[in-house]
């Protein structure tokens, strides 16, 4: 990989994009084996996952998970979406999260070596540029294998490096028994 041993790491994941991302090319993550694979290249020293929570929801499919994150290991950045009608009519819920990831890599900037952010939002390239003129390496976690590809292409020519999501999934990937049972769990709730 592209670590150095005694490199300050520091991980940003926005929760929605890499979840889009993996889902494109077919496996879902594993995040206890995202944050040991990290660990194992450098020093880690906090990794933070950014989603919008939906708050009047009796139950939200997502809520285990960021109840599990926040319990192991990782910094959790939540906030409630907000609910809007758009010109045509429809509801439509938002919930970015670019400002909170931003502020957190400007922050965090001067106690890291590298920057890993996961997400493929253009957006972010300004942000890089920031960073590295600060003098931190940063990677982009992303894929350009999916159709159609998940990062912006000055996102991926502004980062140090460029790490392809599929590439990484071995390492980072859930098995497919807990796949199984996660997706038998699932659609026995889909019939409660």
């Amino acid at each position: 990989m592209y670590f150095y041993p005694a490199e300050r790491i520091g991980l940003f994941i926005d929760g929605s994009n890499l979840y889009a991302a993996a889902r494109s090319l077919g496996f879902d993550i594993d995040y206890k084996k995202l944050l040991d694979h990290f660990a194992e290249n450098g020093r880690l020293i906090r990794a933070f996952y950014y989603t919008a929570l939906i708050e009047d929801q009796e139950y939200s499919p997502i809520r285990p998970l960021v109840d599990w994150l926040d319990y192991n290991g990782y910094t959790m950045v939540t906030k409630p979406t907000k609910e809007f009608t758009d010109a045509m009519g429809r509801r439509k819920i938002k919930g970015n999260m670019d400002i909170e990831l931003a502020i957190d890599v400007m922050e965090m900037a001067q106690h890291l070596d590298h920057v890993v952010l996961f997400s493929g939002d253009g957006d972010f390239r300004r942000l890089v540029e920031a960073v590295q003129r600060k003098g931190v390496r940063v990677s982009v976690v992303s894929t350009v294998r999916s159709q159609p590809p998940m990062v912006a292409d000055e996102l991926r020519r502004q980062a140090d490096i460029f790490i392809e999501l599929q590439d990484l999934g071995p390492k980072i990937a859930r098995s497919s028994i807990h796949r199984e049972t996660y997706n038998n769990h699932m659609s026995d709730r889909d019939e409660l």
